[in-house]
């Protein structure tokens, strides 16, 4: 292996008391469905939506096999991957073990992040979910993110649409603007971008899980939901901005004082929500 090296937090937070477990693989399977190979649609709006806003260097949390991140790589001068399943730590590992820009680390917040340096973003997808102290969460991410950096957060939306698929998979919540945009002032972040996205996912999302009680979600209806429902959520979003979705996407910055050094973390103030309640 070049400099990627396998480093591990011990899943230990920053005063060192274990960290909050997040979901192992067979969790993690059943959510990342949703965007694997059933819905190759639905990843590439996923990625129309964060791209603008990553820079040269990126930290990703909850990184899995590495799919997403990847399709950055060739706009970085930097990559830093990282889970808290070690089966994924290892495939990582394997699967950048010739790329010395690449470092792979095993995480599991809130926890210090053991970055060879800090970066200029941080990308977090369907993650913050599962954690209980999510503002501690992103107070660590915060401190390895360079002054004035973003950090993109991408959580499953409104506490309307829990049911038993979130229970499989580990939240500990759904996310509004509202209650992202607290957490993210929490941490001493300003946000910079909150929204609900994939309004009709959320419609198709509440008929299927809450109302049709499904615990899983079916690759022929994913597919089915990729092919039609995506193409027609990326025209309206395009005209519309949606009043409610699937999914609350946030983009949060770290401040920065006049002379450049980062503000002192739990005073920040989330100046704007795109979306309400």
């Amino acid at each position: 292996m070049a400099e990627n090296k396998i480093q591990s937090t011990g899943m230990r937070d920053a005063d060192g008391r274990p960290g909050v477990p997040q979901p192992m693989a067979g969790a993690g399977a059943l959510e990342n469905h949703l965007g694997g190979e059933d819905a190759r649609n639905y990843r590439r709006y996923e990625y129309d939506l964060v791209a603008p806003h990553v820079g040269n260097s990126m930290l990703e949390i909850g990184s899995g096999l590495g799919d997403f991140s990847a399709q950055f790589l060739p706009h970085l001068t930097r990559l830093v991957v990282s889970d808290n399943d070690p089966y994924c730590v290892e495939q990582l590992a394997k699967r950048y073990q010739e790329d010395p820009s690449v470092q792979v680390i095993e995480l599991a917040l809130p926890a210090e992040v053991p970055v060879a340096e800090p970066v200029d973003t941080v990308v977090a997808m369907n993650v913050l979910e599962h954690i209980e102290d999510d503002v501690g969460a992103l107070r660590c991410l915060a401190r390895v993110t360079k002054p004035g950096g973003r950090i993109v957060v991408w959580v499953p939306g409104y506490q309307q649409l829990y049911g038993d698929f979130d229970r499989k998979v580990g939240h500990v919540r759904r996310y509004t603007p509202k209650t992202l945009g607290a957490a993210v002032a929490a941490a001493g972040l300003s946000t910079e971008l909150l929204k609900p996205v994939n309004f009709l996912g959320g419609i198709a999302w509440w008929l299927a899980v809450r109302r049709g009680g499904a615990s899983y979600p079916n690759p022929r209806l994913v597919r089915l939901y990729d092919r039609t429902v995506i193409p027609v959520t990326r025209l309206v979003e395009r005209f519309v901005r949606p009043p409610f979705g699937q999914t609350v996407l946030c983009v949060a910055r770290v401040p920065e004082r006049a002379d450049g050094t980062l503000h002192p973390l739990g005073n920040g103030h989330a100046e704007q929500a795109e979306a309400g309640q």
